[in-house]
C-alpha cells in the first residue's frame, strides 16, 4: 500500500509503508542478534573463563599450602630416589610429626638450594657414625634401603631446633657429614617426600 501526499509547494510525495515495516524488522533482527551474543557471552564466561580461573586459583593455593613438586637433580639418594624422578611433596607445618627415616624437602642456605635428603637425627639426638654404620641414641638404626655403604666416622649432638640429615648413596652424598654446618634449622624444612609420579614406571609412594 502506498500513500500519496503533496508538500507545501504541490510535489507529490510518496512513502512506502513496506519500507517502514523493513526498517522496523531490521531494527528487531538486530535486537536478537545482539541478545544471542550476549548469552554467548554470558555463557562462554560461566562454561569456560570462571571454572578455568577457579581451577588455576585452586592450583595456586594447594601448591603453596598443601602440596608442591620436585626432582632429584643428582644420585645422593639412590637407590630410592634416582636422578631426573619427580616427586610430589606434603608441606610440613607441624616439625613434631617428623620421624627418623622420613624423606624431607628442605633449603640449605649453605648451598642457596632446596636439597632432598632422609631425615637421621631430630633434635637432642646422639648420632654416632661407626665404619659406616648408623647409631641414633645408642641404637643402631635399620637401614634396609642402603646398597651403598662407606666406612665414615663421626659423632654429632642434634641441637634444639635443628635436624640431621644424610642421603642414601652414603660414598656420593653431601651431608650433615660433610656440609660446613651439620645441622638444618627447622624453618628450613618445607615438606615430606610422599609419591613418585615419574617415570611411570616408577610411579608410587615413597619410603
Amino acid at each position: 500500500m502506498k500513500i500519496i501526499k503533496e508538500n507545501s509547494r504541490g510535489e507529490t510525495v510518496r512513502r512506502s509503508t513496506n519500507r517502514t515495516l523493513e526498517l522496523r524488522k531490521s531494527l528487531n533482527n538486530n535486537s536478537r542478534k545482539k541478545a544471542r551474543v550476549r548469552a554467548s557471552n554470558s555463557n562462554f564466561f560461566r562454561e569456560w573463563v570462571l571454572p578455568t580461573v577457579s581451577a588455576l586459583t585452586l592450583a595456586l593455593l594447594i601448591n603453596k599450602f598443601i602440596y608442591f613438586n620436585v626432582y632429584i637433580p643428582s644420585g645422593s639418594m639412590i637407590p630410592t630416589l634416582n636422578i631426573d624422578d619427580k616427586l610430589i611433596v606434603t608441606k610440613v607445618y607441624d616439625k613434631q610429626n617428623l620421624k627418623e627415616g622420613d624423606i624431607i624437602v628442605f633449603y640449605s642456605d649453605e648451598y642457596k638450594e632446596r636439597l632432598v635428603k632422609r631425615l637421621i637425627g631430630l633434635p637432642g639426638d646422639k648420632i654416632e657414625i661407626k665404619d659406616g654404620i648408623v647409631f641414633r641414641n645408642g641404637e643402631q638404626l635399620k637401614e634396609n634401603y642402603l646398597k651403598n655403604k662407606d666406612k665414615y666416622n663421626g659423632t654429632f649432638e642434634v641441637p634444639k631446633g635443628e635436624y640431621f640429615f644424610l642421603g642414601d648413596n652414603r660414598p656420593d652424598s653431601i651431608d650433615s657429614r660433610r656440609w660446613e654446618k651439620p645441622y638444618i634449622d627447622g624453618s628450613d624444612i618445607e615438606g615430606k617426600v610422599q609419591f613418585r609420579f615419574y617415570p611411570i614406571k616408577d610411579l608410587g609412594t615413597v619410603k
